[in-house]
C-alpha cells in the first residue's frame, strides 16, 4: 500500500514532531482515516521528502514525528517549464494546473488576453490565487514532487512579456508551425504560451513572434484549450525533458 504523502509549510528536521495544519489534519484524519503508528511521508518544496509516523490523531490534531534520513524520491525535471496560459472558464483551469503539475513545469502564469471571458479582480482574484495553489499543491503530493509549481499572479498578456527570459518561447497556433531544428536545440528553459477558448487572436500571435516566440501547431487536429498545453508539454519533455522512455 502506498504511504501517503503530505504537504506541509513548515521547516522539517529528522526526529523533530510537527502537527499538521487544519487542511493536512482533515485530510489524514478524516479523509484517509489513519490513526496513531501509521506512516506518512511529509515535504515542504525545499526537494526532499520525510518519512514519518503519526503521534497522534484526534479529530482536529494530527500530529506526526519525523524518522530516519530525508528521502529524495522524485527529482524536478531537467528543463525549467513555464506554462502562460489564458484563464478559461468553469474546472479547465483547474485540470490544467493540475495536469501541469504532474507533466513538472516550474511555473504557471494565469493570463487575462484578448478572448478570455473571466472576469477577476480584488477578493476574488485572491480566493482563486489560493484555490489554484491548493489545486497544485495536492498535485504534488499525489504525483510524487517534492518540489513546488510557481503559480503566478494573474495578469494581462501585454504585461507578461517584459519579465521573459527563456531560451525557448513557442506559442501555440492551429494554422501556423514553425519548423524546430533537430537536436541541437536543447534548452534549460522554456515557455510556452496558450490561448483561452478560442485561442489567441491573430493580433497576439503576431506580437508573441515579433517578442522572439516561434509558432507551434501540435498536430493535425484543433485541440481545446485545456488539451493542447497537456500534448505540448508532453513533447517537450520527451524530446528534453525526463520523458524519454520511448527514445
Amino acid at each position: 500500500m502506498r504511504v501517503p504523502r503530505i504537504y506541509v509549510e513548515q521547516d522539517l528536521a529528522v526526529g523533530q514532531v510537527i502537527s499538521l495544519d487544519e487542511r493536512a489534519a482533515h485530510y489524514v484524519s478524516h479523509v484517509l482515516r489513519m490513526r496513531a503508528d501509521r506512516d506518512l511521508i511529509l515535504f515542504n518544496g525545499d526537494g526532499n521528502a520525510y518519512p514519518a509516523k503519526i503521534s497522534d490523531a484526534g479529530k482536529k490534531h494530527v500530529s506526526c514525528q519525523l524518522e530516519g534520513a530525508t528521502l529524495v524520491t522524485t527529482p524536478p525535471s531537467p528543463i525549467k517549464i513555464e506554462l502562460a496560459i489564458g484563464i478559461s472558464k468553469g474546472d479547465r483551469f483547474d485540470w490544467v494546473i493540475q495536469k501541469a503539475t504532474e507533466l513538472g513545469v516550474t511555473k504557471i502564469t494565469p493570463l487575462f488576453t484578448e478572448r478570455v471571458d473571466v472576469k477577476l479582480s480584488g477578493e476574488r482574484q485572491e480566493k482563486k490565487q489560493r484555490h489554484w495553489q491548493q489545486i497544485m499543491i495536492s498535485a504534488c503530493e499525489q504525483c510524487g514532487r517534492n518540489d513546488l509549481v510557481e503559480i503566478s499572479q494573474a495578469c494581462r498578456l501585454e504585461d507578461w512579456y517584459a519579465n521573459l527570459d527563456s531560451e525557448l518561447k513557442l506559442v501555440l497556433c492551429p494554422s501556423q508551425n514553425d519548423q524546430l531544428v533537430n537536436d541541437e536545440l536543447a534548452p534549460n528553459t522554456f515557455t510556452l504560451l496558450v490561448g483561452p477558448e478560442g485561442g489567441l487572436s491573430d493580433e497576439e500571435i503576431a506580437y508573441s513572434c515579433k517578442q522572439g516566440f516561434r509558432a507551434l501547431q501540435v498536430g493535425p487536429r484543433v485541440l481545446r484549450t485545456e488539451t493542447a498545453p497537456i500534448a505540448a508539454i508532453s513533447i517537450v519533455q520527451h524530446r528534453w525533458g525526463d520523458m524519454g522512455w520511448l527514445s
